[in-house]
């Protein structure tokens, strides 16, 4: 039975990870109170003490706006972290799992992006994933880095948690309606990364591995303000009353910190062609939340 490591258990996609490993072998979790991913020597000493055959490092600093004030701290948890993961992966023969996002694109693109289309982030946070990507793929070992976007669950910090707060303090809410991207459950990018995870072990003992960059989101598109409207009619269903009206508005009505793309929605058919995994509707996804 194969051993595999999971950082972020605290967060989104960590904590379905670990709802999702049934027939993966031996899972185990670590969160922020064991392994500080700002200190390399605690990573270090951890994967010397568990000797995983896999790491799933779906641990991330992801809070875009403030990344932009937090530029270090970002660079050390988004881009010095997976460069010692992968470091230790390549030393032990590691098959190392790692999540990055649409946020290395700028947005200019108007129709999804793929794996080979040039990257270029506009703004810190994107800046510090696409370094934790080169830092992985320049350790040369045994890889696979999952791009996904527009994250949610039920669980911790996120647009769906949000709405739901938010359209229950007020009465009318703007949501921006001119940024394009796809919905992702956590719930789905677990199961699938699972799905992945065991073709890769027979893979890797087999030597038919071959490391890559893969996208994986749910399909379609949509702007915030629809994602929203359609929270919206999901927690009306589930008995919510009294929610907020809400209205479109433009990126630029609503300033933040960090620029944000236009338009991110990754073209998920070579994960699909290389693994076999169905990739649903991005509303599909969240009706079955």
């Amino acid at each position: 039975m194969s051993l595999i490591l999971v950082t972020g258990v605290t967060g989104q996609v960590g904590s379905e990870l670990m709802k999702s490993r049934q027939g993966l072998g031996e899972v185990k979790g670590i969160g922020r109170n064991e392994v500080d991913l700002s200190d390399p020597e605690q990573i270090r000493k951890v994967i010397e003490q568990l000797r995983p055959d896999v790491i799933i490092n779906p641990a991330a600093y992801t809070a875009v706006d403030k990344a932009e004030s937090e530029a270090e701290l970002a660079d050390s948890i988004n881009a010095q972290a997976p460069r010692i993961f992968a470091e230790e992966a390549k030393k032990n023969d590691i098959l190392l799992v790692h999540f990055s996002t649409d946020y290395v694109f700028d947005g200019q693109k108007n129709q999804p992006y793929n794996e080979s289309d040039a990257t270029h982030p506009i703004n810190t946070y994107g800046r510090s994933k696409l370094a934790g990507e080169q830092a992985v793929q320049q350790q040369n070992g045994d890889y696979l880095i999952l791009r996904t976007s527009w994250v949610y669950s039920r669980h911790g910090q996120n647009f769906f948690n949000s709405m739901k707060r938010l359209m229950q303090e007020r009465e009318e809410l703007g949501i921006v309606d001119d940024q394009i991207g796809s919905p992702t459950s956590a719930g789905f990018i677990a199961s699938r990364t699972a799905a992945i995870v065991k073709k890769a072990i027979v893979e890797k003992k087999q030597n038919k591995f071959e490391s890559g960059i893969y996208h994986l989101t749910a399909g379609g598109q949509t702007s915030w303000y629809q994602f929203a409207l359609a929270i919206k009619n999901k927690l009306q269903a589930e008995g919510v009353e009294n929610l907020a009206a809400l209205k479109p508005i433009k990126t630029a009505e609503y300033p933040t910190p960090a620029k944000r793309a236009a338009y991110s929605v990754l073209d998920c058919n070579r994960i699909q062609q290389r693994y076999g995994i169905d990739i649903p509707d991005w509303q599909e996804l969240l009706n079955v939340l």
